[in-house]
Parts: structure tokens; C-alpha cells; sequence
């Protein structure tokens, strides 16, 4: 275990910097309290006063491997004495071996990749090269998703975190999602939804399916609920997409990279999509990196094109090396396959928790990829916090997730649901502790209950 080393001042001086200079993103920047981090290690990092804290959130879900894999950070250290930087045109054996190791671990017949700096940046790529290579400029996007904050990413995004941004790209259309625990159609036997193909056909039919260039979504949707689809849903919306000329854009940016016990959670479906996109996990954020990869048809169609696209970043020497030893690492060590081991421990542990717990509604995940649903009513489920909730109406909830970090546990909260999501790597001991931490603060959310 790591030393460490306790230094309060830093930490004073560290967090009144932060407040002071630094611009923080999706904040309210007087409200900011920032805890001042001095060093991680495996599934936990600490502060300047020496405290620790569980991370049952992976950072923002992207310290899929834990904090300072040895592995990782030697990577960065060999390539850094070898070659720190140098410009796309080149070929370098990072980039190389990550893009051939990429088409490995991807499902089907995707075989080529285009590096960028993050996961935004990788589906504002797919946006532009699904409209290129089809001739089309509608592209269809759900509103529970979440796929970045640039122009065209948020644009995309349903969520509100989009409104503040618009008008934005023109072309998207919006499709409802399948979440069957709140379905906008009621949930009917069968639903047109929650089943994919009769809503996305439908939408199509007052589009024009010859305008659209392609379907997004992310797999499992991430932020906005882990909502995981019904079987058949994403085998459905595959078909309308084959069937009208229409690509299918994956983003697994948080929920690839064995997050759901998959290399990818399209892969529990068997469906290959056109192109699909990934971040964070692809080397857990130790170096900014994220990619594009796309399907054999597009990338021979395009190997005869100049790409029209291009970041000065591309394929970073030491974000690539790290990428590399990433999944070197989790095939040497079943990280992949450690995670589908913790599905029904997490699945259990979770469940045990809504049997106690009248305020958790559902229980939902895949992996190591889980969300607690917060209700104040069963039956009805209504809402722990409204949706879109102001800091106010967020109250329950920042009580709770307050209470989890006196304790020790760092929570990822979204609204009314709380995401549990910690480093793949997480051992049965840190699970039991995490989950009785999260026993404990669970009391506040029961106080608002009234069913």
C-alpha cells in the first residue's frame, strides 16, 4: 500500500486555488467545496489530511483498471523516455498496436479507428463521417442520452445539460428511450418503445427514412439512469437500420471496456454496430484519450478518401502506450472477466439493499455498471427529486451522498438515482464496504418516503 503523507496547508491552499481559478464543469462555482487530492491507489484515493475514500464511482466512471496500476504508470514512463510527442501523420507503435489490439477486442468486422482526445470528441467524428458516407444530415438520438459536451455532442445529448448550448447542429431528431420502469408509452405488451423497431419505424416514417444518416445511442445509457435495454431492443433498431440504409452508432464510451462485463455491452446482444465509439475505459483516463472505430464497409469506402477530420492530438504516443498496456493488463489479469463475475454479487448486494430500503424503487445493471432508482413512493414512483432538480430539490440526495463521503464512500449521484460503479478491479471486501456505508446513508432517502 502506498505511503501516505498528510499535509493540511497544501490541501487548504490547493482547495482556495481551485475555487479561486479554476472553472468547474456543471457547477455552480460558489457552491464548490472540492475535496484537495493527494494521491490514489487501487480502489481508493485520499486527501491532505490522510483521510481515504472508497471510489464506488470510478472518478466519472473511467477508472475502470483503479487508481495507479503499476502497469499503466510504467507505460507512461517508458514512452515518455522514448517519445513524448509527435504529430498524426506519423506512424508510431503506440497508435499502431492500440488501433490493431482495438479491432481485436471490438465486436464483428470493426477494423479501423480514428484516435481522439475523449469521448465527445469520438462522436462528433461518427456524426460527420455517418453524414459523409450515407449523403444524409438527419441523425436520430434519444433523450435520456448523454454523448459530450462539444457543439455537435451536445446537440445530440437529450438530457437538459444540452438547453444552455442550443440552437444547436441542425438534423437531430429525438427518439423516446426504452426504459421500462418509467416507459413514456405505458409499457403496453408489446411496446413500441421498449421493443425499438415500431417507435424508431415511426419516427422514421415522419422523417424520411432516405434523410436519415444514423441512429445513436448509447448501449446502456450511462448518467441518465444506467438504464439497461430490454433483450431484442438493440437487434431491433439494428434491423430498421439495415433495412432503410441507416448506420448504427454505438456509444460505449462509459460502458465499454468491460464495464458491463463485456469488452463491450453490445456485445451481451450479439449486434455489431457500424461505427462505435469508446473512451474513458480504454486506458481509464491516466492520458485523454478516446476513439472512433468503424465497421470493414465504411473503412474500405473511405481508405481511397482523404478523412475529413483531423486533432493535433491524435493518437497521443503516451495516451496510446497507456492504451496498450490497458488491455494487455486486462487480459493478462480477467479484468473482463472479473467483472461478469461481480454481476450477481452486485445484483444480490443491491437487491438485499432494496429489501431494506422502501425509497429504492429498482435496482438495475449489468457488471459492474448498477443504479438505485430513489422513490418516495412504490407504488406510484414518484420521484425522490423532481427531474432537472435544482440544488434545492436535490437536498435528499446531497444529504445522502454528503453523509456517504463523512464515511468514506464517494457516490456518483444523477437526480434521483444513485450510480454505483466502481474500478472493475473491485474486491468482494471493498464491495461489503461500499454496500454498508450505502445501508447507512440510505436512512436519509427513507426519511422522504411516503408510501
Amino acid at each position: 500500500m502506498a505511503t501516505i503523507e498528510t499535509n493540511p496547508q497544501l490541501g487548504a491552499q490547493v482547495v482556495a486555488d481551485a475555487k479561486q481559478y479554476v472553472l468547474h464543469s456543471w457547477s455552480v462555482q460558489d457552491a464548490l467545496n472540492p475535496i484537495a487530492v493527494a494521491g490514489a491507489e487501487g480502489r481508493h484515493f485520499w486527501d491532505y489530511e490522510g483521510k481515504r475514500y472508497l471510489d464506488f464511482a470510478s472518478q466519472l466512471v473511467n477508472v475502470s483498471i483503479g487508481h495507479q496500476h503499476p502497469k499503466l504508470v510504467a507505460a507512461i514512463k517508458e514512452q515518455a523516455d522514448k517519445l513524448c510527442t509527435i504529430g498524426p501523420p506519423m506512424a508510431t507503435e503506440p497508435r499502431s498496436t492500440l488501433a490493431r489490439l482495438i479491432s481485436e477486442v471490438t465486436p464483428g468486422d470493426i477494423s479501423m479507428a480514428f484516435f481522439t482526445n475523449g469521448g465527445a470528441e469520438a462522436n462528433e467524428n461518427a456524426i460527420k463521417l455517418a453524414r459523409w458516407y450515407t449523403g444524409r444530415h438527419k441523425i436520430v438520438a434519444r433523450y435520456r442520452s448523454y454523448h459530450g459536451a462539444t457543439a455537435g455532442a451536445i446537440s445530440l445529448t437529450g438530457d437538459p445539460r444540452r438547453w444552455p448550448a442550443e440552437p444547436g447542429i441542425s438534423g437531430v431528431v429525438r427518439m423516446f428511450d426504452p426504459y421500462t420502469y418509467r416507459c413514456p408509452a405505458g409499457h403496453p405488451d408489446p411496446c413500441p418503445v421498449c421493443t425499438g423497431a415500431p417507435h424508431l419505424e415511426e419516427i422514421l416514417q415522419y422523417e424520411g427514412p432516405n434523410t436519415v444518416a444514423a441512429v445513436i445511442l448509447e448501449t446502456v445509457t450511462g448518467t441518465n439512469g444506467i438504464i439497461v435495454p430490454p433483450d431484442g431492443y438493440l437487434q431491433s433498431i439494428r434491423e430498421v437500420c439495415d433495412r432503410h440504409g441507416i448506420l448504427l452508432i454505438a456509444d460505449e464510451v462509459m460502458a465499454g471496456f468491460g464495464r458491463t462485463g463485456r469488452w463491450f455491452a453490445v456485445d451481451h446482444w450479439n449486434v455489431v454496430p457500424d461505427i462505435i465509439t469508446m473512451a474513458k475505459g480504454i486506458n481509464s483516463g491516466y492520458i485523454p484519450l478516446g476513439a472512433m472505430a468503424i465497421r470493414e464497409p465504411i473503412a474500405e469506402w473511405i481508405r481511397s478518401r482523404p478523412f475529413a477530420g483531423g486533432l493535433t492530438y491524435s493518437g497521443h504516443p503516451l495516451a496510446c502506450a497507456v492504451g496498450v498496456a490497458s488491455i494487455e493488463a486486462f487480459r493478462e489479469e480477467g479484468i473482463v472477466e472479473h467483472a461478469a463475475e461481480m454481476n450477481d454479487v452486485f445484483r444480490d448486494a443491491l437487491e438485499g439493499l432494496a429489501d431494506k430500503h422502501p425509497s429504492i424503487g429498482e435496482v438495475r445493471g449489468l457488471g459492474c455498471f448498477w443504479g438505485l432508482e430513489l422513490v418516495r413512493n412504490r407504488e406510484t414512483r414518484e420521484l425522490l427529486v423532481p427531474f432537472n432538480a435544482n440544488a434545492e430539490q436535490m437536498q435528499p440526495v446531497g444529504r445522502m451522498a454528503k453523509a456517504a463521503l463523512e464515511r468514506g464512500l464517494y457516490l456518483m449521484t444523477h437526480w434521483n438515482v444513485i450510480m454505483v460503479c466502481p474500478p472493475l478491479t473491485i474486491t468482494r471486501d471493498e464491495l461489503d464496504e461500499g454496500i454498508a456505508i450505502l445501508d447507512d446513508v440510505l436512512s436519509i432517502a427513507d426519511e422522504y418516503y411516503t408510501g
